[in-house]
């Protein structure tokens, strides 16, 4: 398994938050804890936002949001 952070993530590609290096509040205010799988939706590539599918809810959040979520896929 590889360690990503999640603006890394490519298409479609999904795996597991191992870690969570910003707020904990505000990353669980999204839905994004330690043990959820995140899927990829959509990254866009200059200033985001980067969208995830966590358990069935889309959830949008800029690059710097995501660039504190690390997830091993």
């Amino acid at each position: 398994m590889t360690q990503k952070k999640l603006k890394e993530m490519e298409y479609g590609e999904s795996g597991v938050v191992i870690e969570l290096r910003g707020s904990r509040h505000d990353l669980n205010c999204l839905g994004i804890r330690k043990g959820k799988r995140l899927e990829m939706i959509t990254r866009q590539p200059i200033k985001g936002p980067v969208v995830v599918l966590a358990e069935g809810v889309e959830v949008a959040m800029g690059l710097e949001i995501a660039a504190l979520v690390v997830v091993e896929v």
